[in-house]
């Protein structure tokens, strides 16, 4: 699949964002601390920042109004209604702790189940196509939503300084439970057989192993752009290791070191150096999950 850098921005700002709301929704910091105030403008900054750059992959994006109408039936529907849905209560928390210094748990919990929902909401956007078989898992929502919690966590405990030991605690649980996942869906999406190969396809593998003998047409389009993407095995190995080690290694030890240097200049430091790997991690293994799917209609091509 085409990996588009909008929906790969999309993916990774608004789960950062809404993974960092869960954490204040959960009232684990002080909302009259200043710090905690920050992160209350960066998680609402960072969800969006997300869904804007998501109208740039819409081919009219002032219509974008009429892909709500189908919540229904359409993941990409419910995402849009969730998103909006869940920009109240946040924005409202948001409010009472930048202005008044102050955590309403109702608000709170309200806002968490929202930022879980709308994340499950966009993995199932692919999680669903059974067209894309490494897609077609429950280990693809499982894999968006600790991705979004451990960024949230590392970025909160970041801000927090030392002065939130279960949220670093809890970060660093995550982010094992993040990496965990990731293997075993990406250990799934390389062993796994194809549904329909040319041979299941034409009917004619009893004769042999089939191949094209012209393409369909000579130009490219619409589905040759977007679905017939293709990286070479050997780079996306490399861009695999890069994503674990950023994603999720450097950002263990920066915990480790900063807990262990305590809440001074030097913990922040390091934090912030986590807190970057760990966004650069996770946008080269969003590429990835695009870049690596292949669609069943390229059996044609």
């Amino acid at each position: 699949m085409h990996p588009a850098y909008s929906i790969i921005v999309f993916t990774t700002l608004s789960g950062l964002g809404y993974g960092l709301a869960v954490v204040l929704g959960l009232g684990f910091l002080d909302p009259s601390l200043l710090s905690t105030k920050l992160l209350y403008v960066a998680s609402l900054s960072l969800i969006g920042i997300g869904l804007l750059s998501s109208l740039l992959h819409l081919g009219n994006p002032q219509r974008a109004w009429r892909a709500l109408s189908q919540w229904r039936s359409s993941w990409l529907s419910r995402e849009g209604v969730m998103a909006i849905a869940t920009f109240v209560p946040l924005t409202l928390n948001a409010a009472l702790a930048i202005f008044s210094g102050r955590y309403d748990a109702l608000l709170g919990l309200i806002g968490v189940l929202g930022a879980l929902g709308t994340v499950y909401c966009t993995s199932m956007i692919y999680a669903s196509l059974r067209t894309v078989g490494s897609w077609h898992t429950k280990l693809t929502p499982l894999c968006f939503i600790l991705i979004s919690l451990a960024g949230g966590f590392l970025l909160a405990s970041a801000f927090a300084g030392g002065d939130a030991l279960i949220v670093e605690l809890l970060a660093l649980l995550l982010l094992l439970l993040a990496l965990i996942a990731k293997m075993v869906w990406r250990n799934r999406a390389t062993t796994l057989a194809p549904l329909s190969t040319p041979e299941s396809a034409t009917g004619l593998g009893f004769i042999g192993k089939v191949r094209l003998f012209e393409r369909p047409h000579a130009l490219d389009n619409y589905l040759t752009r977007e679905m017939g993407f293709r990286v070479a095995r050997k780079h996306a190995a490399k861009l695999w290791v890069i994503a674990f080690v950023c994603g999720a290694i450097l950002p263990i030890l920066a915990l480790l070191i900063a807990m262990a240097v305590g809440s001074g200049l030097a913990g922040q430091l390091v934090f912030v150096i986590g807190v970057i790997a760990h966004f650069l991690g996770v946008f080269v293994e969003r590429w990835l999950f695009f870049a690596e799917a292949k669609h069943a209609v390229m059996n044609y091509y």
